[in-house]
């Protein structure tokens, strides 16, 4: 397979319909990494129809649930096993570092591993009591059917095993598109899956811009279900677009993101040290191109002084280069456009009065390896407040932003002074106070001293404009399935309704 044979419809790799191609930029010094087809709508219907043949007329949705179970850990033992090579795509693709990538493929197989278990696991329906000895009733669950799914450029494999791996236990065919920016780990994963021994027609993948091709498998009139992970004017777009077809839509849309530190945190050389390291993970990990990403710090005003400092100085020394280079801790930001972003935020920050405290700028070309990549250096936003675009909008950059309160009650009005409700955290020494805390955020995740890591048991999905629905855990798997309740008369007989 050339590396412009990207799409795959029906078991077969091919070049987009009408021959375009697209090139993959590296992030660090902006050459091209790889070409790409450039699918557009004749290859969109023409993956569609083959979802569509293989969910009506193929064996997968009636394969026992023991085989499907057995083809997602062949999928996960293949991840294992190109391990380094797949981390590699990943790093070279997004920018983020060489260990990330090793992180990411790990928990892709985890959540390959979770769902083959999960289905395992189940019984085969639940029963439900009529009342009655002579009606059997039971609910039992079914494939979804076409699943069309959009995934983003900031974590391209991690978001696909999302979507991939509960969509193939329920036993649903699949359409997916990877962001342009990042295809290549995709392109990966659906050759682990043609080699698992997964029946053609059942993963398709087109690569491609989110128009033409993202747009129409969301109104596509054959696709039975739409999942997206993206940007917010985008997805709820495309998720209008859904919804208006009477489609299932689950939608994860960004958010912003708060870390609430509180003074008692910070009581110990130990509890201080901790929470300031684990802000600058929540900041700037991945350059701060991570839905969850803890851009706003909400600092207790009693440390915020002393925390801040300790905070701009370690940031300061983050190294920037190349995500495959030995010890570097922050790579490039994965495109132009997003660099060019990020500059704008800092710029409207620092006119409605934020006080820049480090960072703000791309490096020297001295300052980081290689030169021409898309680096912008960890940057602090001190004196900020709600009325910023920086603190209202998802940045998805190395941006953090400092606010601060007095009271716990000021720390949660702070916390949930948002349109987004993704994630958020509690740094607090003061147990009962972080557990009262947490629970009052109104936020999909919440973690209580710490930030950022994340179970396949466990349901993500956010609140707010944050999006619908919610992938992993139980709750992830059965947004790929459709209830169904069988009631059998076990004694029929006339009713006599009529009279007649």
């Amino acid at each position: 397979m050339s590396v412009s044979e990207s799409i795959h419809i029906d078991g077969t790799w091919r070049t987009a319909a009408d021959g375009g191609t697209r090139e993959v930029l590296d992030p660090a010094d902006a050459t091209t990494l790889a070409v790409v087809a450039e699918g557009d709508t004749a290859d969109t219907d023409a993956a569609v129809a083959a979802a569509r043949r293989a969910f009506d007329q193929g064996l997968w949705p009636h394969t026992p649930t023991a085989e499907r179970a057995a083809l997602l850990r062949r999928v996960a033992d293949l991840l294992q096993r190109d391990r380094e090579e797949i981390a590699l795509i990943e790093s070279r693709d997004t920018g983020k570092t060489l260990e990330e990538g090793r992180v990411d493929v790990d928990d892709v197989t985890n959540a390959f591993r979770y769902f083959a278990d999960l289905v395992m696991n189940e019984s085969g329906g639940r029963v439900v009591d009529a009342g009655s000895a002579e009606v059997h009733s039971v609910v039992v669950h079914e494939p979804v059917g076409v699943c069309a799914l959009i995934t983003p450029w900031n974590y391209p494999l991690l978001q696909a095993s999302w979507k991939v791996a509960p969509a193939l236990a329920a036993g649903n065919t699949f359409v997916i598109k990877p962001s342009e920016v990042t295809p290549m780990s995709t392109v990966h994963l659906v050759k682990l899956l043609v080699e698992a021994g997964l029946p053609a027609g059942v993963a398709n993948l087109v690569t491609g811009a989110g128009l033409p091709v993202g747009q129409r498998l969301a109104e596509h009139p054959d696709v039975d279900l739409f999942s997206f992970t993206g940007g917010l004017v985008s997805g709820t777009k495309a998720g209008a677009a859904a919804v208006a077809g009477a489609k299932k839509v689950a939608l994860e849309l960004g958010g912003k993101n708060p870390n609430v530190v509180f003074a008692d945190a910070c009581a110990t050389d130990e509890g201080f040290d901790t929470a300031v390291d684990q802000a600058l993970n929540a900041a700037f990990i991945h350059s701060g191109q991570v839905c969850s990403a803890g851009a706003r710090l909400i600092v207790e005003e009693s440390v915020k002084d002393r925390f801040v400092a300790e905070l701009v100085s370690r940031a300061q020394r983050i190294k920037l280069g190349r995500g495959t280079e030995e010890g570097v801790e922050c790579g490039p930001l994965v495109s132009q456009q997003q660099l060019e972003k990020t500059e704008g935020y800092v710029a409207s920050a620092l006119a409605e009065g934020a006080e820049l405290r480090c960072g703000g700028e791309r490096p020297k070309p001295s300052e980081v390896r290689p030169a021409g990549g898309y680096f912008y250096a960890p940057t602090v936003l001190d004196n900020c407040h709600r009325g910023m675009r920086v603190i209202r909008e998802e940045t998805f950059g190395p941006l953090l932003t400092v606010e601060t309160f007095s009271t716990e009650d000021e720390a949660v009005t702070l916390a949930n002074d948002t349109e987004y409700g993704l994630a958020g955290a509690v740094f607090s020494g003061d147990t009962a106070r972080a557990r009262r805390v947490a629970a009052r955020l109104r936020h999909g995740t919440v973690w209580i001293n710490d930030f950022h890591p994340y179970l396949p048991q466990a349901e993500w999905g956010g609140m707010g404009k944050s999006g619908v629905g919610r992938e992993l855990g139980p709750h992830g798997l059965a947004e790929y399935r459709e209830t169904k309740h069988v009631y059998e008369n076990l004694r029929p007989a006339p009713v006599r309704w009529f009279g007649g």
